[in-house]
Parts: C-alpha cells; structure tokens; sequence
C-alpha cells in the first residue's frame, strides 16, 4: 500500500488528500476531497484541459452542471474537456476527483469526443463496474485503500481500451509542451498527416478541434498564473496573447468572468495542493 498524505487544507472550504508518490500512469491524477463545512456548497469551477471522473463518496447527492445553469447530473459523473466552467452543488461533499490526459481518456472511457465538454454519468460509460467500483470506493478505510481501488480500476481499462492515433498523441502532446502556443499546420506536418485529417481524427479522438484545444492550455496556464498574483498585462505578454484585450476576451469566452474575477477563483486555490504534479498535462 502507498503512502497517503495527510489531509490539509488546501483552501477555506476543502481538506486534500493525493496519494504519494504519484500514480504508476502517466496522465492520470487523483485527489480526494472533503469538504470542511457541513453547509450546502455552491462553487463554481474553473474550465482545464483534462477529462475528469468525479465519484461521489458523500452521504447527500452531488450535483455538477454548467456554471450557467441548464441540465445537472447527480452522483458520479465525467465530464469532457469543457470549454466552459462547471459549478457543483452539494452538502457534506466528499469525493474522489480523477483528472486524465484525454489521451488516456480515450482507453479509459471510450471515445472521448462524443461528450464535447459535456457531462455524463459514470455507469453510462462503465455500466455495472461503475457502481461496483463505487461500492468499493464507499467500503474501503482510507483514502490510501481508495486510491489503490481506484488505479487498479483504471490501469485496467487503460490496459484493455483502445489507444489513439499515435498522430493524435503527438500533437497533444505538443499542444501541452509549448502550453497551447504552436502553429496547426506544424502540428499537422509534424505527425504527418494532412491539416484536415489532423483536425477530424483529433476532435473525434480529444473532444475538441486542436485550435479550440490549444486555447484551452494556453487558458488554463493563464489562469494559474493570474491566480499567482502576477499581472494580467504580465500574463497575457508571456502566456502568448496578443495584448491584454486578448487575454480578456479568452479569459471571458472560457470562464465567464473577468481575469481579475478568475485570479480569486476558489478553485484555483486548491489546484496548487491537489495537483501539485499535474499528470493529467504530462505528454504521453
């Protein structure tokens, strides 16, 4: 059994625990999270580049929905790489969050592309294994036994799941590399295929065209370092934004908030404990 670390909190309304050292697969990251207040939690949650699998291990049930209302899913859910912010509702929340590469999405879940940022419900794409795995996530003793549970289950379907294109992982992983700022058409040379095929074989294998998905990291790794304090003229200059309407406009179109409003993003305040070691951006 791998050692856990100790719960802390990583933020006024969460204590955190990952497993360490890290798992055995590349792009795959997990935290447990628990909320420190018995009250109803209404958050709202910056959009970035992984797919993610929450399982909810809390007494009351878990909503997750789109930050701008419309239809929930309640109880375990996964969620595509979403172009727009998510907010979860719950009391007494407590679950276990797994963020993937949606390289290795594609083997664990099936074919990505379909949820096109959207949600579903685990056992929609696992079936019965997903609440067995539940019921087992919900029995065990410790966070530690949890994540054993957990990456036994995925290293399984990793094993047994079909992979992407080579091409395909390549130009994701060029995508993360140079955090969201490559020309298309290179990517397209580079894996040496066709700019159209390129486009069609990565949003039905990813979920999102490779422009739309370049955007997303380059975003995502704006929004960290806006939440490190740094200014947003700073930002946008070295994150590969035109100027600072640049940085504004994408900011907006992703989070719906202004960047100084994403900078004090709750959520973004649990990133640094949860994610110390972001495998879900690691190349694979």
């Amino acid at each position: 059994m791998r050692p856990v670390e100790t719960p802390r909190a990583a933020a006024p309304l969460w204590d955190v625990t990952t497993p360490v050292p890290p798992g055995r697969i590349g792009g795959i990251a997990m935290a447990g999270f628990r909320a420190r207040t018995a009250g109803p939690l209404d958050l709202e949650v910056v959009p970035y580049p992984a797919v993610t699998v929450a399982v909810d291990l809390g007494d009351a049930p878990l909503a997750v929905g789109g930050a701008e209302g419309g239809p929930q899913e309640t109880g375990s859910v996964v969620v595509g790489l979403a172009p727009h912010g998510l907010r979860g509702r719950g009391r007494d929340v407590e679950c276990l969050q797994i963020r993937l590469s949606p390289v290795v999405a594609h083997a664990v879940l099936g074919p990505t592309g379909d949820l096109r940022g959207g949600i579903v419900r685990l056992d929609d794409l696992w079936g019965r294994d997903a609440a067995r795995t539940q019921e087992r996530l919900r029995a065990a003793g410790s966070w530690a036994d949890r994540f054993a549970i957990a990456e036994a289950a995925l290293a399984r379907r990793y094993r047994d799941g079909p992979a992407v294109d080579p091409e395909v992982a390549f130009a994701w992983g060029q995508l993360v590399a140079h955090r969201g700022n490559v020309r298309i058409d290179g990517l397209a040379a580079g894996a040496g295929w066709s700019r159209k095929r390129l486009w069609s074989r990565f949003r039905h294998q990813i979920g999102l065209t490779p422009k739309h998905a370049a955007r997303l990291v380059r975003f995502d790794h704006a929004a960290h370092r806006l939440a490190a304090g740094q200014r947003p003229a700073l930002v946008a200059a070295e994150a590969g934004y035109a100027d600072q309407s640049h940085l504004h406009r994408e900011v907006v179109a992703f989070a719906g908030a202004t960047p100084t409003a994403v900078a004090a993003a709750p959520w973004l305040t649990v990133d640094d404990d949860a994610w110390a070691a972001p495998g879900y951006l690691r190349t694979i």
